[in-house]
């Protein structure tokens, strides 16, 4: 009889030959449509990454073969008085640029979500600017605010008011190349947009019922709601300053007028190295003194830096969400 009701139970639960086979086509299917995009993976991410942190534990010039060295490019790093620079000038990029990139897209978002006419006109215009090239965008805000000549510093001479140097002077140089990433930040406003656009109505008349006024509702309904998109952008941020690069260097090449006629600058971080970023620093390092284990180094610990980081935020911020949302923990 015990016998019986086992045989019983092992054809409920064994799956019928035909599903089987019909599951596995499935599977099959589902890993040859994926397989492009992991030999992608693997051939244009997984195997740099694994190469770079093996030659950053070389001496490699790209002509000698590489020789192994241990962690004396890592060892070097805190004796290099140009890697602080070029730390020091792109913390204050990931600071400033994500705070006021982030606040610029919300607000100026914000604002044509209320307007009544003329929204499309608007929207159209703090978008154009982000369909450049970085290179035509900062060539264009540079002729903007050529000291003595520019657009900017006639405009402000009708007032009496003298303009800075921007790119030629240490002080302006990091706020002007800012102002440059703020000018073509219109995708990330149109996202922003996209989500204030997406708050239930209902919620804020409610609320206005309840006597909220515009910002107590802002504040309350309109921010919680769009804190997925907030995380976006201010991840999207963090990443995009940590790889400042061709901003920097076309800003110093321009204000330092150091380019030659094949493009390539002789100046980089004019002026003072006060645009010398991390990347421009692991630039120099490997193409122009072709030093490639000390710059896979530095590649290497800013993956590392830059993962942490973003990782890190992103669990905060879910944390800070659920405990809004009043989840467990709250």
């Amino acid at each position: 009889m015990t016998a019986a009701l086992d045989r019983v139970d092992v054809a409920r639960t064994a799956p019928a030959p035909g599903r089987s086979r019909s599951r596995t086509r499935h599977r099959l299917t589902v890993l040859a449509f994926l397989a492009p995009a992991g030999l992608g993976f693997l051939l244009f991410f997984g195997y740099p990454l694994v190469a770079t942190v093996a030659f950053s534990f070389t001496r490699y010039d790209l002509i000698n073969p590489p020789e192994w060295i241990g962690l004396a490019n890592y060892a070097y790093m805190f004796s290099d008085d140009l890697f602080r620079t070029a730390v020091h000038n792109t913390l204050w990029f990931v600071v400033v640029l994500t705070v006021a990139r982030v606040a610029f897209a919300l607000g100026v978002a914000s604002v044509v979500a209320r307007l009544r006419s003329g929204v499309g006109l608007v929207r159209t215009l703090c978008y154009l600017p982000s369909l450049a090239p970085p290179v035509a965008a900062t060539l264009v805000f540079f002729l903007l605010v050529r000291p003595n000549d520019g657009p900017v510093d006639t405009f402000l001479g009708w007032f009496g008011v003298e303009g800075p140097l921007w790119f030629a002077d240490p002080a302006w140089s990091k706020p002007g190349i800012a102002l440059v990433m703020l000018w073509v930040s219109g995708d990330l406003m149109i996202i922003m947009l996209a989500a204030v656009l997406d708050v239930p109505k209902e919620q804020h008349e409610a609320a206005e019922l309840d006597g909220a006024g515009a910002l107590r509702r802002w504040w309350h309904i309109t921010l919680p709601t769009i804190s997925p998109v907030l995380v976006f952008g201010v991840v999207n941020s963090i990443v995009l300053a940590l790889q400042l690069f061709t901003q920097a260097v076309v800003a110093g090449s321009a204000a330092s007028g150091s380019a030659d006629v094949t493009g390539s600058t002789k100046n980089l971080g004019f002026p003072e190295n006060s645009t010398l970023t991390f990347p421009v620093w692991l630039y120099t390092q490997g193409f122009r003194y072709f030093d490639m284990g000390y710059a896979a180094a530095m590649a290497t610990v800013l993956f590392v830096v830059s993962f942490a980081a973003t990782a890190l935020l992103v669990q905060r911020l879910r944390r800070a969400s659920h405990q809004e949302e009043g989840g467990p923990g709250a």
